[in-house]
C-alpha cells in the first residue's frame, strides 16, 4: 500500500461563491412545479442544528450515546428577490402595487449552486447543486440609510427553517447536495433541464425524483 501524501498537484480542492439560484413555488398539492430565477443571491449559509448527543449511563458506566434529531435551516442574503417571494415573505397584494405586512408565510422550496475548484483548473473544476426543501422564511430587518460619498446597496436577509421531504429507504430530508465531479454529466444535463427549466417550466423535483435521475451505473 502506497504511504499517504498531502496537497498533490490537482487535489488541492476548495468551495467557493453563490450562483444560479431558483425560488420554487408549490401547486395546490405541494409540489414545487414552478421555478423563478432568484438574483442578486450574494450568500446562503447552511446552519444545520441538533444532532446532540444525549448521555445514558447504566451499570456505573456511560452505556450509549442518543442523539436527538437533525434539522436543517440557513441564512438567505441577496441584494434583491423575486417578485414572486413577497408571499412567502408575509406580503399580500390586494391591489397591483400595494403590499400589506404581517401577512401568512408560505412554503418554498429553493435551489442554488457553489463551486468546486483546485489548483490547476480554478473555479471550473466543478460546482455542486444544493436542493432545499419545505423552507419558510422569518423575518428580517431592512436598514434604510442616507445616500453619501460612499453609497452601498441595501441587502436583504432571512432565516431560513425547513420541513424535511420524504425519501424512500431513508431520513426526511431537507438538503440534497449533488456533486457536478462524481454524478454522470449526460444524468446531470437532463436533471439541471429539469431544475432549470428548458420545454417545460423548471421545478423542484422530488427526493426520490432526483434519486431516480442519478440511478444506475
Amino acid at each position: 500500500m502506497p504511504a499517504l501524501t498531502w496537497d498533490d498537484i490537482g487535489e488541492r480542492f476548495y468551495e467557493t461563491g453563490v450562483d444560479h439560484g431558483v425560488l420554487y413555488i408549490p401547486d395546490a398539492v405541494g409540489v414545487y412545479a414552478e421555478g423563478v430565477a432568484w438574483n442578486g443571491l450574494v450568500t446562503v449559509t447552511e446552519s444545520p442544528t441538533g444532532a446532540e448527543a444525549n448521555a445514558q449511563y447504566a451499570d456505573n458506566i456511560k452505556y450509549l450515546n442518543l442523539f436527538s434529531a437533525e434539522e436543517f435551516g440557513a441564512t438567505l442574503e441577496a441584494f434583491t428577490y423575486p417578485d414572486e417571494f413577497a408571499a412567502f415573505d408575509g406580503l399580500a397584494e390586494p391591489e397591483t402595487g400595494v403590499f400589506l405586512a404581517q401577512q401568512s408565510r408560505g412554503v418554498f422550496g429553493l435551489s442554488y449552486r457553489s463551486k468546486v475548484g483546485n489548483d490547476l483548473e480554478g473555479e471550473e473544476h466543478g460546482y455542486k447543486l444544493h436542493l432545499v426543501y419545505g423552507c419558510k422564511a422569518s423575518p428580517s430587518e431592512k436598514a434604510y440609510s442616507t445616500i453619501n460619498d460612499s453609497p452601498e446597496p441595501i441587502t436583504f436577509s432571512w432565516e431560513i427553517t425547513t420541513t424535511p421531504a420524504p425519501a424512500t429507504g431513508y431520513k426526511p430530508t431537507s438538503l440534497i447536495v449533488i456533486d457536478s465531479r462524481t454524478v454522470d454529466p449526460a444524468k446531470l444535463t437532463a436533471f439541471e433541464a429539469i431544475l432549470y427549466g428548458d420545454t417545460v417550466a423548471a421545478k423542484l423535483p422530488t427526493p426520490d425524483e432526483v434519486i431516480a435521475a442519478f440511478a444506475g451505473v
